[in-house]
This record gives C-alpha cells, sequence and structure tokens, in this order.
C-alpha cells in the first residue's frame, strides 16, 4: 500500500495574469505569483507532533499591530512580525530547513516543473442555479412566464417522494478551497521571487495561495531504485 505523499511548497501571493512568449513564439497566458521570501517559523517534527510540516510567516507587518501571544510566538525566528501564518506539509527533515530561515522560490521550484495551486476561489455572493451551475433553464416559449431561469422541478411527491442530496439549487457561489493541479511553471524570477505559472489560479489579486510540487507526478526515489 502507497503512503499519501506531502511535496515541499511556499505561501504567495497572486499579483495577476499576463502573457509571455515561449520559444516556439506562441504566446502563453501566465499568473504571476510572488513566491516568497517565507520564514521558518516553527517545524512540526513526527515524534513530537505526529506528522512532519513546517510553518511559515508571509508578508511582513507591523509588531503594534499583532498581540502579545503572537509576538512571543514570532520571537523565536527573530525575523519581525508577519500578516498570514500557514503551515505546509512536508519532510522536513529531509529539507534540513531551521527556524527563522528565509525559503525563496529558486529554493524550491525550477522551470518546467509542475505544481499545484491551492487557493480560496472568488465569493460571487448568493446565485441562482443558472449562473451557478450553468444549467439551461426554462424554455422561452411554451406558455413560460417570469421563471425563464429557474431549474423547475426538483422530484416526484410519488417516488422518492423527497428531494435527492447534490440536487443542483441556488445558494452561494464561490469562496471554496480550490486546489489546481499539474500547472506548469513557465519562468522562475529569482530576483524578485516571482514564479509564472501557465494558466490561471482560484483567487482574487493579492489573494493567498500555497504552492506545492505536483503530487499526481511525483515518483519517490526509492521506486525509482525498486524499479
Amino acid at each position: 500500500m502507497s503512503s499519501k505523499q506531502y511535496r515541499e511548497g511556499l505561501l504567495a501571493r497572486k499579483l495577476g495574469m499576463t502573457q509571455v512568449f515561449d520559444e516556439n513564439g506562441e504566446c502563453v497566458p501566465v499568473t504571476v505569483l510572488q513566491a516568497g521570501p517565507c520564514v521558518v517559523l516553527d517545524i512540526k517534527t513526527v515524534d513530537k507532533h505526529g506528522y512532519s510540516g513546517v510553518q511559515f510567516g508571509f508578508i511582513k507587518k507591523k509588531q503594534q499591530r499583532t498581540n502579545k501571544p503572537m509576538m512571543g510566538h514570532f520571537a523565536k525566528a527573530g525575523k519581525g512580525a508577519f500578516r498570514h501564518v500557514k503551515e505546509v506539509r512536508c519532510n522536513v527533515e529531509k529539507l534540513g530547513w531551521e527556524i527563522g530561515q528565509e525559503v525563496k522560490a529558486p529554493d524550491i521550484f525550477v522551470d518546467g516543473e509542475l505544481v499545484d495551486v491551492t487557493g480560496v476561489s472568488i465569493g460571487r455572493g448568493f446565485s441562482g442555479v443558472v449562473r451557478r451551475f450553468g444549467v439551461k433553464g426554462q424554455p422561452a416559449t411554451r406558455g413560460t412566464h417570469e421563471v425563464r431561469r429557474n431549474i423547475g422541478a426538483i422530484g416526484c411527491r410519488k417516488f422518492p417522494g423527497r428531494v435527492l442530496k447534490n440536487q443542483k439549487m441556488p445558494g452561494r457561489y464561490g469562496g471554496k478551497r480550490v486546489t489546481v493541479k499539474n500547472l506548469k511553471i513557465v519562468k522562475v524570477d529569482g530576483d524578485d521571487n516571482l514564479i509564472l505559472v501557465r494558466g490561471g489560479v482560484p483567487g482574487p489579486k493579492n489573494g493567498i495561495l500555497v504552492v506545492k510540487k505536483a503530487v499526481s507526478r511525483f515518483v519517490e526515489e526509492s521506486s525509482d531504485k525498486a524499479a
């Protein structure tokens, strides 16, 4: 039985989208992400915490805007206060990171690598089924009045006599945790800690994301040697 793999990653901020040209002259749409620098605030080990991971601090803020418990936590790293604090599960023992160390984009990512990007999608409030799920709606003729964007029948009162689960209904649209897998890194800019990822990623501009190395294309080194 294969165990679940946790790849290393960084916290990033979505700056927006643009386009670049590859070596073949083709126009490639990319999303610009500011990945790091992230400061290691705490290290989680299997012996002490039951799992392996690292806690990052991202984007500095003024110390007077931080409460005393968090300032005591930030004091371990000695790098000031941070606006965003988040854990990323990975094999810390293999990486050899220490508390207070700054991790930048070139330390983890390279050009042409595949990554998984996790973020919170843009919230669009209470929406109907046409916008939320893309259903067809009611016919424009055949006696339809004022309900052209309604869903229509949602079940039968004889059988099953109830509304089934997962029925497409109006409700909250967006604002959920979304992961987009296997996005290709077009370029890594080490000077400004920017990575250009092909395609779109979840969340609005200036939204906080977690960028990790792709899991589905990952093959463990031990399995390669066994093969």
